[in-house]
């Protein structure tokens, strides 16, 4: 199935992405040879534990009929194909488990790598509608269980299978009549079995949810614990944590009241009894040996394995499809904001025009189709202006009043509803996603910075840049004299989301960044708020550098910054209140004169 995404990664083969069981083994199927290997391993461990009572049988026979004068040569002779059956059954074993672990590893890489590619190509709608927490479930812990229901799950089934198969095979070397109480065993076994998967698999699924809602309670906490140790809330969070628990806990019991129901457990006593049974009356018409009493006997008892091995193994094979499920969720949900790999990559001259343009947050094609939220509030509604290349254009108003939106509006992070977004001459939903934002840099309040060296954090954008450029985009954004404060320069390691930097710090890394890229437009979102006057001095005539022959929008409420925009568009409510130029505003708006008069 085609999938629309903001990035794909065009792969040699597709995944079968019908149903769960289709998708986890159309990774499989990629290993063939060690599926054989499985298949080889299990049917050869099968014969090697049915032959085992047979030989058993035979030397007991052996021993009756030679008592007066024992045969010691025919034992050895059995002793020794016994044991020659045993190895090569162990080696056999041995290549099949092998085999299902590389199975089970190799799927497990793959559908995480598969997904981890899913999850980066998603639109920031789809991940405003999920949690952290749930998708790095699904990421971690779900994927895990895909490949125990390889190993141990499917390789036990397997050999369960061949475990049941092998009697078949040996039984009537015994006496046909023996089959009889292995068939009506095997009808009634199937039956349970298929009535224990379908109460199993809801049961199942439930966990995996309650789980994912555990983990992201979890990761709830960890990532706002200043929010929650300044608010003196380490009471509630726990309680809430403990409610998730609490419910993981009812979900994981329940399961297990499911698996302790395992009925196959009583008809293997009912097999056993019927067997001893049913031998004792042949061997009583003569119609078979003493041996073969013993034989046939011992070889019901490999049924305990199939019996005991599938209480473990088909839970962990429904575990493995309901975490499969959850994982294939993820992939196959789809967005109506594609990477357009055919689209326009030509270079963009800076021009921006937004015509008659609405949007909304969590609108039907901007949010997941699963989280049935109504549409929201308008954030921007019928906002039209117009952006030369080269100019420098200030976007100021009220809190929400959709300024962030319309730098989110310009790289496609979001669709609009209504109206059109030019740039550069060429319909934004016209571009290729890639060559679009290659040519756009937004530095936003709220700066994220990767556990990696500042060298790296600055050069995330151009990850081929040289030292030397890397330098001189961090003097360019005022950053070069802190960042030689630290011990190892450039080389430094910045702690996960840059909580090891002061939010000036961050900022001018951030603005490294987009210097280093040297962007056709380039968007401030307030990226000076956390910096000290006389820095932001400097930064300021390092923007002003940076703005000649580059188109810059700046969102802010500094008027310092405003005041040298060659054009001031100032929102209100999501709509259009004044666009001029400063001296034009002072003249006509009333509302201007007295920000600027408040702000002087």
């Amino acid at each position: 199935m085609q999938t629309t995404s903001e990035f794909s990664v065009q792969r040699q083969w597709q995944p079968n992405h019908s149903t769960p069981w289709r998708w986890v083994m159309s990774h499989a199927m990629q290993y063939k040879i060690y599926i054989i290997g499985v298949i080889i391993g299990a049917f050869g461990n099968g014969i090697g534990a049915g032959i085992l009572p047979m030989f058993i049988g035979w030397g007991f026979q052996l021993v009756i009929d030679t008592a007066d004068d024992p045969d010691f040569y025919g034992l050895g002779l059995i002793a020794f194909w016994l044991i020659v059956s045993q190895l090569i059954r162990g080696v056999l074993m041995m290549g099949r488990n092998f085999c299902s672990e590389i199975i089970g590893q190799r799927v497990e890489l793959n559908t995480r790598d598969e997904l981890y590619l899913s999850l980066i190509g998603k639109s920031m709608s789809f991940h405003d509608s999920h949690a952290a927490g749930e998708l790095m479930a699904r990421a971690t812990n779900d994927v895990r269980e895909i490949n125990f229901m390889f190993n141990p799950g499917l390789n036990l089934v397997i050999g369960s299978i061949f475990f049941i198969v092998a009697p078949i095979i040996l039984v009537p070397y015994i006496h046909p009549q023996l089959l009889l109480s292995i068939g009506i065993y095997i009808v009634f076994y199937v039956i349970s079995l298929w009535h224990y998967l379908r109460e199993l698999q809801p049961v199942t699924e439930k966990e995996r949810l309650e789980f994912g809602k555990l983990n992201a309670t979890l990761a709830e906490g960890i990532d706002g614990i200043e929010t929650v140790k300044g608010a003196a809330q380490e009471v509630k969070e726990i309680s809430r944590f403990n409610t998730a628990l609490s419910n993981w806990r009812q979900s994981f019991v329940a399961q297990g009241d499911v698996q302790a129901k395992f009925y196959p457990l009583l008809l293997l006593g009912l097999l056993q009894a019927a067997a001893l049974l049913h031998s004792l009356l042949l061997y009583q018409q003569g119609a078979i040996s003493e041996g073969d009493v013993i034989s046939f006997n011992s070889m019901i008892m490999i049924f305990g394995f199939p019996t005991f091995a599938a209480q473990f193994a088909y839970s962990r094979v429904s575990i493995g499809l309901s975490s499969a499920q959850r994982v294939l969720d993820l992939i196959t949900t789809t967005s109506e904001l594609d990477q357009n790999v055919g689209g326009y990559t030509g270079e963009l001259d800076g021009s921006l025009h937004f015509d008659n343009v609405t949007f909304r947050y969590n609108s039907s094609h901007n949010t997941d189709n699963n989280t049935g939220q109504e549409q929201g509030k308008r954030s921007l509604e019928h906002v039209s202006f117009e952006i030369k290349p080269g100019q420098t254009v200030a976007i100021t108003g009220q809190t929400g009043s959709g300024k962030s939106t319309i730098a989110k509006l310009i790289n496609r992070t979001y669709d609009i509803d209504e109206g059109e977004v030019v740039i550069g001459g060429v319909n934004v939903k016209a571009w290729n996603l890639e060559s679009l934002r290659q040519q756009i840099s937004i530095i936003e309040q709220d700066i994220y910075l990767f556990s990696r060296s500042v060298a790296d954090n600055i050069a995330f954008g151009c990850p081929d840049a040289t030292r030397e450029a890397i330098i001189s985009a961090a003097k360019a954004a005022q950053a070069h004299d802190f960042i030689m404060g630290f011990r190892d320069n450039y080389d430094t390691m910045v702690g996960e989301r840059g909580v090891t930097l002061s939010g000036g710090q961050r900022q001018r890394l951030a603005l490294a960044r987009a210097f280093l890229t040297n962007p056709r437009i380039l968007v401030l979102d307030d990226a000076t708020s956390a910096i000290d006057s006389a820095t932001e001095d400097r930064i300021q005539r390092a923007i002003e550098r940076a703005a000649q022959d580059r188109t810059t929008i700046l969102i802010t409420h500094r008027l310092s910054q405003i005041r040298w925009a060659d054009l001031i568009i100032v929102l209100r409510k999501g709509k259009i209140a004044m666009i001029g130029d400063h001296d034009t505003l002072m003249e006509e708006s009333e509302a201007y004169r007295n920000i600027f008069a408040r702000y002087q």
